[in-house]
């Protein structure tokens, strides 16, 4: 399974305009490789850099039951049907980078799963975490970095 980006590359700058401060919509990704025995995708993005400043692993966007057969996931859009959690910012939905020290890698984590989740909007990354435990089919990784 992979998870790629039009707008930045693996381990590359991620365009201003994604950030917290800016226009604060979600980038574009692409999937491809996906277990044909998956039910639903989750995606999780965080920045574990922010640690040292915030005192934790950041959590920007939490989002799941993605159809299997998604391939893109369009800049400033969710695909139809899913559910989106709780960032740390204390929203739903997508929350940019916004670095408050030095430049940080955020991570784009996609899972394939074997199963439809069934927790409420609400939900955090570590509630998600905790029902995909033993479900999980596949999982890959893109990073992106951002400075303030």
């Amino acid at each position: 399974m992979k998870l790629s980006s039009p707008a930045f590359s693996d381990g590359e700058k991620i365009p201003r305009k994604y950030g917290y401060t800016e226009e604060d919509v979600n980038p574009p990704l692409e999937i491809n490789g996906v277990p044909e025995d998956a039910r639903s995708l989750a995606l999780v993005m965080d920045d574990p850099d922010a640690v040292e400043p915030a005192g934790k692993v950041w959590d920007h966007w939490v989002i799941w039951n993605i159809e299997p057969n998604t391939r893109e996931i369009r800049e400033s859009e969710s695909p139809p049907g899913v559910v989106e959690g709780k960032n740390d910012y204390g929203n739903r939905g997508y929350g940019g980078p916004n670095p408050p020290d030095k430049e940080h890698t955020y991570k784009f984590k996609l899972y394939a799963l074997d199963k439809i989740l069934d927790i409420p909007p609400s939900s955090t990354k570590d509630e998600l975490r905790k029902a995909m435990k033993g479900h999980v089919l596949d999982k890959t990784l893109l990073e992106g970095r951002y400075a303030p």
